[in-house]
């Protein structure tokens, strides 16, 4: 047996052993190795136990009284101090029979015997290894049996499930501890000591308070693993019921206390109230007056302090305004006046870290080095006032976090979404009672600085109520010809912002107040394209999910075709939100399958992806054929990117009235109009009869009916679609468009080219058709993105039509008068 002696049993009243045995050592791995080893008799004595039940490993003290057990304990010490212990199946029995006592026990070694006055003796057992009773061979004067020597099932090392359950048993018998007060605190100890992992099972479940019945079935258990899974449930439901115990204690003390307390504290309050009632707090004044000197104040700053301070000097300390003046002053001396982070002027720096953290974004990284390098030429530079607009999920917000990283200062971001309260901006005259500064003020006091980069999240959904305009409140703060003396309510001083850099966010700039635009440097956002999502997933969101989870490269990996069908059929998004949620559950998936040693895929197919995530919920609208009249294909752009359009026509007999079906807005409905009356106009130069439009009814139509649309961007299509349908002929094949018209015939620009030029291209369109002046737009877009596509630049309606309708009717055309 191990010399580490560390476990007291004093508790235990074993006060005849001997001082060299006051300690009864924990088992360590070398002496429950040679236990295991043990070779043991075939047959044993056999000593039934009342109410307790042996473990191996586990040292015991026991009593005993009768006859049998006396002999067998006297004969037992005498011999070879081993002997077979099972319980007892009825408590109460006085002399149990082979069928009243366990098959199941433990061998023990008899380490001490000690008589007592009674007669009786007391024994000190160790559990050493379990063995099952094959048959009794004799019953007086005492039980001997014939044994089967019972291994355990041990898991292997590296099992993660098993280690992770003996770390929670090891916290839960900590916590148990701590909770009983009927547990000394050196038990703590003992629990951290033992480091074989059997044991440690095996002495918790002999020590826990179960009945005989619960701690043999732990006994019986010869799966470790399982044994131990159990242990921990019977130890839950004993914390449970220990927690229980003591709040019922506590409440019932509490409510008999209850009164007697609460006028004791009343008296101790009104006690040192009294006795502190005529100090002026000459430590806590000094105390600021210390702070204070340390101060970089100008001399307005100084005095506007020294003032407010001698209120307070002056002010009894029971008084409310103490207080507000004591809270004012804290605040005063713990803002960064005059402090500011040095700037990192490491121009290539900086870039390597926004492009380490961003995909993409090119005219933010853009502008936020320019503004680096005129900082570093003058120093004296205002900081930039920009705002980020562009649909959720493109990372508007995150680019905050890496652009002060970047300039290596402060980050400090506040969520304007909702507010209607412009003290939220300005701040409560702190004469009010819970005043407090505005949200800039009590940020700048967190951030510890008087320039972090200070992200304004959603500018764009700020309220308004009988409680002020928050959104004009803004005006001051963005304005850089007054935001370096920024007036507080609370604070009733100017403070200086100038050297903040602001970065506003939004999702549209309609809603947003235009004095306020026309504060900020605009730099539109737009969505991602499904290259760029491959590419963003790639670097960032599948590596991110990988650590998040616990996984590295080895355990899984995505290819690009499963990315792009990650993309296309389960998420419909400009920004890459959903995208990460998608991965996150197929990272998931991998980790619950490495957890469980299950098998699984370590490169995802195409099959695992629709097994994990499901059926593809989503399907790109495609282009369709050309083979009925009116049919012409949009382009739109939305809050989630662009998207194709179908415009559908119908003819029938009638007086030439127009109907326009599909949710469609006033700009929309007004498009159609100026079509079929540029139509009406130009009849005859276009090929179509002139009666035709006031001797049938037209029916125009965009289909999703559900989903509202409004915007100019359709003129054309529309156009296109009622000449088909009048004319009776095709349109071109895998051809778009998108364009505003004029009822001079012009056709004019619109914007969201490079979403509305991407969707096409999903959808398998070859040409498309913009007016002249978004050529520029165009030629802002990578030329991977638009490789072979073909883009016909027209001014004039009647161009649209020349290129648009073919001379070909379509299948099952209509005679038209």
């Amino acid at each position: 047996m191990s010399d580490n002696k560390i476990f007291t049993i004093d508790n235990m009243s074993l006060n005849e052993i001997d001082s060299d045995s006051e300690l009864i050592p924990l088992l360590s791995k070398e002496d429950e190795e040679e236990m295991n080893n043990e070779i043991l008799p075939e047959t044993l004595p056999i000593l039934p136990l009342r109410n307790t039940v042996l473990f191996p490993g586990v040292v015991i003290p026991i009593s005993a009284g009768r006859d049998k057990s006396i002999k067998l304990l006297n004969d037992a010490n005498a011999a070879g101090k081993i002997i077979g212990v099972v319980a007892q199946k009825d408590e109460a029995e006085e002399n149990p029979t082979e069928d009243g006592v366990h098959k199941m026990g433990t061998v023990a070694r008899i380490l001490r015997v000690l008589k007592m006055p009674d007669g009786n003796i007391t024994v000190i057992l160790q559990g050493t290894k379990r063995f099952k009773i094959v048959d009794f061979i004799q019953e007086d004067p005492y039980f001997v049996a014939n044994i089967q020597s019972i291994n355990e099932k041990r898991p292997v090392k590296s099992d993660s499930e098993f280690n992770a359950i003996i770390d929670s048993i090891k916290e839960l018998a900590i916590q148990i501890i701590n909770d009983n007060p009927n547990i000394p605190s050196e038990a703590t100890f003992a629990i951290k000591n033992i480091e074989s992992k059997p044991f440690l099972i095996n002495f918790i479940s002999s020590n826990m308070n179960l009945d005989v019945k619960d701690k043999q079935v732990l006994l019986s258990i010869l799966n470790l693993k399982e044994r131990a899974l159990e242990t921990l449930k019977f130890m839950n439901l004993e914390l449970q019921k220990l927690q229980l115990k003591n709040n019922i204690q506590s409440k019932v003390r509490f409510d008999l206390d209850q009164q007697q307390r609460e006028y004791f504290l009343h008296q101790q309050m009104k006690t040192i109230q009294e006795e502190l009632g005529g100090v002026s707090h000459e430590d806590e004044i000094e105390e600021m007056k210390t702070k204070a000197k340390a101060k970089q104040w100008d001399e307005k700053t100084q005095k506007h302090f020294e003032k407010e301070l001698s209120k307070m000097i002056r002010s009894n300390p029971q008084s409310p305004d103490y207080g507000i003046q004591r809270n004012y002053l804290e605040l005063f001396l713990d803002l960064p006046w005059g402090h500011y982070s040095k700037d990192n002027f490491d121009l290539k720096r900086a870039q390597k870290i926004l492009d380490k953290d961003h995909f993409g974004l090119d005219e933010v990284k853009k502008r936020m080095i320019e503004h680096l390098a005129v900082l570093k030429l003058r120093n004296d530079m205002k900081s930039p006032i920009l705002c980020l607009t562009g649909p959720p999920g493109v990372g508007k917000t995150s680019i905050g976090r890496s652009v002060a990283e970047a300039l290596g200062r402060e980050y400090v971001r506040i969520s304007l979404g909702g507010l209607r309260d412009e003290a939220e901006i300005r701040g409560h005259r702190k004469t009010y009672i819970g005043a407090l500064p505005g949200r800039i003020i009590q940020s700048l006091k967190k951030a510890g600085t008087s320039n972090p980069v200070f992200v304004l999240d959603e500018i764009d959904k700020l309220s308004n109520s009988h409680n002020g305009d928050p959104s004009s409140a803004l005006l001051e703060v963005l304005d850089p010809e007054q935001n370096n003396s920024f007036y507080d309510n609370f604070l009733e001083l100017g403070y200086d912002l100038s050297k903040i850099m602001f970065i506003a966010t939004s999702n549209t700039m309609s809603t947003i107040q235009p004095a306020l635009v026309d504060r900020m440097e605009v730099i539109k956002m737009s969505g991602y394209t499904i290259e760029e999502k491959i590419e963003i997933a790639k670097q960032h969101l599948f590596p991110k999910q990988l650590e998040a989870h616990g996984l590295n490269a080895k355990h899984l990996s995505i290819g690009k075709k499963q990315f792009e069908k990650i993309i296309e059929g389960y998420t419909r998004e400009s920004g890459v939100r959903g995208l990460e949620n998608k991965i996150a559950q197929v990272v998931r998936n991998a980790a619950k399958c490495v957890a469980m040693e299950e098998e699984y895929n370590k490169k995802l197919t195409d099959e695992d992806i629709v097994t994990i995530l499901g059926v593809p919920r989503l399907e790109r609208d495609k282009a369709e054929n050309n083979e009925v009249a009116g049919v012409v294909t949009g382009l739109a752009w939305t809050s989630v990117g662009g998207d194709i359009l179908f415009i559908e026509s119908l003819i029938s007999a009638g007086k030439g009235s127009l109907s326009i079906t599909g949710n469609l807005g006033n700009v929309m409905k007004e498009s159609a109009t100026i079509a079929l009356e540029y139509i009406k106009s130009n009849a005859e130069i276009l090929g179509i009869n002139p009666d035709l439009p006031s001797k049938y009814n037209i029916h125009l139509h965009v289909p999703e009916g559900a989903t509202p649309k409004d915007g100019p961007s359709a003129g054309i299509a529309m156009l296109t679609s009622l000449v088909s349908l009048f004319t009776q002929k095709r349109v071109k094949k895998s051809l778009a468009m998108t364009g505003e018209i004029t009822l001079r015939g012009k056709v004019l620009p619109v914007g969201g080219i490079k979403e509305k030029i991407l969707a096409a291209k999903r959808a398998n369109i070859k040409e498309i058709i913009l007016c002249y002046e978004n050529k520029s737009d165009v030629a802002e877009i990578k030329p991977e993105y638009i490789d072979g596509l073909t883009f016909h630049y027209v001014k004039e309606m009647h161009e649209v039509i020349a290129i648009a309708i073919t001379n070909q009717k379509v299948k099952n055309f209509k005679e038209l008068m």
